[in-house]
């Protein structure tokens, strides 16, 4: 009994060595392309490319502001952090994969791991659907209805939080036919079902997108449409899925079936 209770413990305290020992490497990795991207281009550089699309809305002249006193230093620190992290995240999505990965079955490593890679290229792309679509359509709009009378001059923190809010929020919406997929690969829900509630999926994305996005018609209107379509696509994957689960079955049937009769 002492021996089975001192294994079960020594087994916990490797897994929390394992798993120190990967969450190091994952912030060794950030920290290192933060470093490289410090050193080139520059914190003010990539601040500079992601305020691209607010300064080409402005007027001819016209820069953003910074109303704190370190905050000219500060954010563009924060946004470096943050291209460093996004830079590293195959590599860090990597270390997690090792960790789980010796305790899962080999079908379940062999869905995992293009699981993780797609979700990752899905969520840049949800990223850079955000940054060149979103933000020229939504901030032109914006300066086009703004009054002669007022010029705008956005505060740099606030326009950083407002950035990192709908890169989220698309990164995570561009997520959608991964987890419909989940959810037909483990039989939670059937293709037909999910044909059933897509009127319910409509209005929700329309409504999700209007929390999640300024009070403004266009930049809901650019993430409910993609929502809907990346769960149609979704629905379709999944359909393709169902297939070959159907003839996966009928082959191990068949299969049964000519060994019981050759017995």
């Amino acid at each position: 009994m002492t021996d089975a209770s001192d294994s079960s413990s020594d087994t916990f305290i490797s897994h929390l060595i394992e798993l120190r020992s990967r969450l190091m490497r994952a912030v060794a990795g950030v920290l290192l392309i933060f470093v490289a991207l410090f050193l080139y281009p520059g914190p003010s550089a990539i601040y500079d490319v992601l305020a691209q699309p607010m300064l080409a809305s402005l007027p001819q002249g016209t820069r953003m502001i910074a109303t704190g006193v370190i905050t000219p230093f500060m954010v563009p620190i924060k946004v470096t952090l943050l291209a460093a992290f996004v830079l590293a995240l195959p590599y860090v999505l990597y270390q997690a994969w090792a960790f789980v990965a010796p305790g899962l079955y080999r079908h379940e490593q062999r869905l995992a791991l293009p699981l993780i890679v797609s979700s990752t290229l899905l969520f840049l792309l949800g990223m850079a659907f955000c940054y060149f679509v979103v933000f020229h359509t939504v901030f032109s709009f914006i300066a086009n209805f703004a009054p002669e009378s007022i010029t705008p001059a956005p505060d740099i923190e606030a326009y950083v939080n407002f950035v990192l809010t709908l890169f989220i929020a698309f990164g995570v919406t561009f997520e959608v036919p991964i987890a419909v997929i989940l959810l037909v690969k483990t039989g939670m829900v059937s293709v037909k079902k999910l044909r059933e509630v897509r009127g319910y999926v409509i209005v929700g994305a329309f409504v999700l997108a209007a929390i999640v996005t300024p009070p403004d018609v266009l930049s809901q209107i650019l993430l409910a449409l993609p929502l809907c379509l990346l769960y149609e696509i979704g629905i379709l994957a999944g359909k393709v899925i169902e297939k070959q689960k159907a003839e996966t079955e009928t082959d191990t049937d068949a299969t049964e079936a000519a060994r019981e009769l050759h017995e």
